[in-house]
């Protein structure tokens, strides 16, 4: 079977491949503004049939028990997703518009490649816990502790990385024995909508164990806070939203798991190769146009080689310009959406009102005009108390912030509501892990070193998020502890 655009406009329900009720809405390429085609618009009433799909198949099947079948179920979906591998990638590029040396990673092979690890788990995870007799209030007991899916998972998730996002929610929900409603971002609807047509017309997945409902339509995820059917709710996004997933989850005491914001420090200290680390810092936020919550924006440097290191920085990114992402070369490709876009001139604007220097790059590219470009940027002459040094921007924008030594790096790494990531950068050990001691978040590069890794738990510390996402930490936000007492003979 090759896949056709058409294939992207059904909302997978209960098995089924169906229309939306609101009709269909126009999905954009990024990098030239043309309709690609139209995606299925669901409403309020195709989620409610979702929600009692997923509630039915948890409910009602042995799906949750079987865990030798979902194993086979996620390796076969695996399997299938690599059969349509290029025609993914060019989906993928053209929807996200993800510069196509990212498909290659974390853009599609990378995520898709990730579900036979989730379905490792399935198979070797420790479902019971023998804790042996005890002796409580005098009668003599054993004690076993089991572990359990959720139920029904409700996964919210954005544009940025879509495949990623999307699977390291599938993946370990359904590992788990977990039934699961999928609501993708309006601007992306056709990577998840792809893997439902999929899943309906290539694999054994059971009816209603997952359900995709596109929709134009961004409150529509609404629905799966605050339905009482939903156990869990999975989101990841914005801060500001991630409260108000929160805020309703809890009308029934649901569990989140929230992945929410960044304002990554890039730390290098004295020792540090500096021209190196400043590339390395520069190409990161280049990458994918800045569209990563854990993309390093802050960058901050000794004072004393503060003119050294703006100067090289600069350098890189003046050589990653923004570009046609089908293309081998490109690095920076085009923001999501021209409100995203008209977000980021808007943080560009304010640095300079801050009294920021724009050094490199600042605007539209000249020699792009259509698309949802921005150049990669830099802007220097601020501290930490600029909204551009506090705000998440997500987009090509870097700020260079002096430090005074090590303890001032940790401390203006940590002075920020977030988080998620962050890199250090220098070569006398010691000072280093000391530094990785101080730094309050959830991921840290030493020197150039990559955290991400299906085995590896990612996530958050204050405002960036509560739980883990990937590894068995991930896994396990989908799972009940269950204690089971009985008489020891």
């Amino acid at each position: 079977m090759t896949l056709r655009p058409t294939d992207s406009s059904a909302l997978l329900i209960d098995g089924k491949l169906i229309p939306g009720s609101g009709g269909t809405f126009e999905v954009i390429n990024p990098a030239t503004e043309d309709v690609l085609g139209r995606a299925a618009d669901a409403t309020d009433s195709d989620m409610d049939a979702a929600i009692a799909a997923a509630r039915r198949a948890f409910d009602h099947t042995t799906w949750s028990r079987d865990h030798a079948f979902r194993a086979r179920c996620l390796r076969q979906l695996r399997d299938v997703l690599q059969s349509h591998i290029e025609e993914l990638r060019d989906i993928t590029i053209a929807e996200v518009g993800a510069p196509a040396f990212l498909t290659a990673g974390p853009q599609l092979e990378g995520p898709v490649a990730d579900l036979g690890y989730f379905a490792d788990l399935a198979e070797s995870y420790a479902w019971e816990q023998d804790l042996g007799v005890a002796e409580p209030m005098g009668i003599r007991t054993r004690r076993r502790v089991l572990k359990e899916a959720v139920g029904v998972v409700g996964a919210i998730t954005p544009w940025n990385f879509p495949h990623q996002i999307n699977f390291a929610k599938i993946g370990p929900a359904l590992a788990a024995g977990n039934t699961v409603v999928l609501k993708p971002a309006p601007d992306t609807p056709w990577c998840a909508a792809l893997v439902g047509h999929l899943i309906a017309e290539e694999t054994d997945l059971p009816a209603g164990v997952v359900n995709i409902v596109t929709s134009s339509d961004h409150a529509l995820g609404a629905q799966l806070s605050t339905d009482p059917r939903v156990d869990l709710v999975s989101f990841t996004g914005s801060t500001t939203t991630g409260k108000a997933v929160m805020a309703a989850a809890s009308e029934s005491l649901k569990k989140v798991f929230l992945e929410l914001g960044g304002k990554s420090a890039f730390i290098v200290l004295d020792d540090a190769d500096l021209a190196g680390a400043c590339g390395v810092a520069a190409f990161t936020v280049s990458t994918h146009a800045g569209q990563g919550c854990a993309i390093t924006t802050r960058l901050l440097v000794p004072r004393e080689k503060y003119d050294e290191a703006v100067e090289a920085t600069a350098r890189t990114l003046g050589g990653l310009s923004a570009g046609d992402p089908a293309k081998p070369g490109t690095i920076c490709g085009p923001l999501i959406s021209a409100r995203q876009r008209a977000r980021v001139e808007e943080y560009l604007r304010l640095a300079r009102e801050e009294g920021g220097t724009i050094v490199v790059g600042g605007g539209r590219p000249a020699d792009r005009d259509r698309g949802f470009f921005v150049e990669p940027t830099l802007i220097s002459g601020l501290d930490n108390s600029a909204r551009v040094a506090r705000e998440e921007i997500f987009g090509p924008v870097l700020v260079i912030i002096p430090h005074d030594g090590d303890e001032d790096a940790i401390s203006i790494a940590n002075d920020s509501p977030y988080g998620l990531s962050g890199s250090v950068w220098g070569t006398d050990p010691a000072r280093v892990q000391r530094v990785v001691d101080g730094v309050r978040t959830g991921t840290l590069s030493v020197n150039g070193g990559v955290w991400y890794s299906a085995d590896a738990p990612f996530g958050g510390y204050k405002q960036s998020g509560i739980g883990r996402e990937m590894g068995v930490a991930g896994f396990e936000e989908y799972l009940e502890t269950k204690l089971v007492a009985e008489p020891a003979r």
